[in-house]
């Protein structure tokens, strides 16, 4: 992967969570694979912008259904299940959800989700 596709790996699912407007921008950004010095500083201030945004649920569910769909095929029943009500309780608030996937993303070695700022950072 080149950096700027590396940049996007990371902060995808982050933005995500934060807001879809900007993940749609950021993702337009990203479109093509034609990244360059303008759009490297528009991601940037898409990503400052996010960084004052707290996740509402409506984005923080869709991001975590997005990471919930690198397990749903391999997962336990019992894992589903809890996955399950974790998304029916999930607020801002109470966040129990993002730290049971981040616990997922361990247990089955998802390098692509460890690497992620959104499961980094919970």
């Amino acid at each position: 992967m080149t950096t700027w596709q590396t940049t996007w790996a990371i902060n995808k699912y982050w933005l995500m969570a934060r807001s879809q407007h900007l993940y749609n921008q950021g993702r337009a950004l990203a479109k093509n694979n034609a990244w360059n010095a303008d759009k490297q500083r528009a991601f940037s201030q898409l990503l400052a912008t996010a960084n004052t945004l707290t996740p509402p649920k409506q984005t923080l569910t869709t991001a975590y259904q997005h990471v919930w769909g690198y397990f749903k095929k391999r997962c336990t029943p019992a894992e589903r299940a809890t996955y399950l009500q974790l998304l029916a309780t999930l607020t801002p608030d109470n966040d129990q959800l993002g730290p049971f996937l981040k616990q997922l993303a361990h247990t089955y070695q998802v390098d692509y989700l460890l690497n992620s700022r959104l499961i980094q950072e919970l």
